[in-house]
């Protein structure tokens, strides 16, 4: 790989991602295949000032066979020890990276409740963390890291090394790093973001109606004062920092109360290792009443039944079919790369920061306000090339949002 394209990929995640400020602490989280790349990020870190840079190498191996093999009560619970390493940390307003990269396919022989299971139970244990990340008090940022068995599934028909170098230079492009400097290369990014979240603030929208050749025919009813955002996050303090890289998306809430009729999955969606395909949802005032799909619709019915809002949407993203990503035309498999490359929405949690003075309200004024609560937050794709946006306004305005796949004349 370019060694040198590698650091400054390492930057980027420290600089722009987190945008790790003096005296914090930094919790990385990373495949063993990562370590290269990690090495990079702590030199970032300590170049930021760091306090504290702690590692968390995950062997995806040794879960795999914990996962297939432990009594299946262990995934009910999390011990204290590993709850409280994110609850303390969190508290003394840590920064999270964390990097993605493991097998697509290494679970798809485990029970899927079983990967369930561990996730409620984590997010419930560690909810005083889960608060802080959603209420904009620690910085947290996902990027990519390759893997040989993640390289070989995109490219099954390359050598390993190959392989390895094509994901490489994949994710060095999706992350608009080249010759020049990648942190005022998203400096430059995050302008165009600005541009479409002041548009889609001021247009006042009640509802969106979605529709394309896939089936997807869906009214999708927007929170009085919601928010669009896109891009970076702002912290209480005023901290910016990207929460993905890469990303090309601008966001917000649906009502959750408020979206009716179909809406059809355009990409595969791997989730906990199992592949879902050719899946769609029937909506009724908010919630799923009817779902299948023609590959993995087990996982799926798991999924939308993890708790009483995981069968609600938490997110509305808005991303250009002619997008960097999209046009390299590959299914990377990875929710992070994948999702930046169409339109999607998320069945689960939505965010405080998308809805006026959410940060500072309490779960169930969010929720009297439209907002969903669950311990999931799952995304899944629905961009099409044919896919056409219309923005209805509270004043009875009907606004073109997307035409043919991409921002319409509106937002030039």
């Amino acid at each position: 790989m370019n060694q040198e394209y590698l650091k400054k990929y390492a930057r980027l995640l420290v600089v722009s991602g987190l945008n790790v400020q003096n005296n914090q602490i930094v919790v990385i989280k990373s495949p063993l295949e990562g370590s290269g790349l990690v090495h990079h990020i702590v030199d970032e870190c300590y170049k930021a000032h760091a306090k504290d840079v702690i590692v968390k190498y995950q062997d995806e191996i040794i879960t795999h066979k914990r996962y297939l093999y432990s009594d299946p009560e262990v995934f009910k619970d999390v011990p204290d020890y590993d709850a409280e390493f994110y609850n303390q940390t969190s508290k003394e307003k840590a920064c999270y990276l964390t990097l993605v990269g493991d097998d697509p396919d290494l679970m798809k022989d485990v029970d899927p409740s079983r990967m369930m299971d561990y996730q409620k139970a984590f997010r419930a244990k560690t909810k005083p963390y889960r608060n802080r990340l959603d209420y904009m008090e620690c910085q947290w940022c996902i990027g990519a890291v390759p893997s040989l068995n993640w390289a070989k599934k995109i490219y099954p028909d390359l050598d390993d090394e190959v392989a390895i170098e094509k994901l490489w230079d994949a994710i060095f492009k999706v992350c608009r790093i080249d010759e020049k400097d990648p942190v005022e290369n998203w400096n430059r990014h995050r302008a165009s973001f600005e541009k479409n979240v002041r548009i889609l603030n001021e247009m006042d929208i009640d509802h969106f109606v979605y529709t394309n050749l896939l089936g997807t025919n869906l009214k999708v009813g927007m929170p009085e004062d919601y928010i669009f955002c896109g891009g970076g996050s702002y912290l209480n303090d005023g901290t910016y920092y990207f929460p993905n890289i890469p990303t090309e998306e601008v966001f917000s809430m649906p009502h959750r109360l408020q979206v009716n009729g179909r809406l059809v999955a355009s990409m595969p969606l791997v989730y906990n290792g199992n592949r879902i395909e050719d899946f769609w949802f029937e909506f009724k005032d908010g919630k799923v009443i009817d779902f299948d799909a023609k590959m993995g619709k087990d996982v799926l019915e798991n999924l939308l039944n993890a708790d009483e809002g995981a069968r609600y949407l938490g997110e509305i993203a808005l991303v250009p079919y002619s997008s960097p990503i999209k046009s390299l035309d590959t299914l990377f498999y990875e929710t992070l790369i994948d999702e930046n490359a169409s339109c999607h929405f998320a069945l689960g949690q939505s965010y405080p920061e998308c809805i006026k003075e959410g940060l500072n309200q309490t779960d169930e004024e969010l929720k009297e306000r439209g907002a969903n609560q669950s311990l999931i937050h799952v995304d899944f794709m629905v961009g099409t090339k044919d896919l056409q946006i219309k923005a209805i306004t509270r004043n009875n305005q009907e606004i073109d949002v997307f035409t043919q796949g991409n921002f319409s004349l509106e937002f030039d």
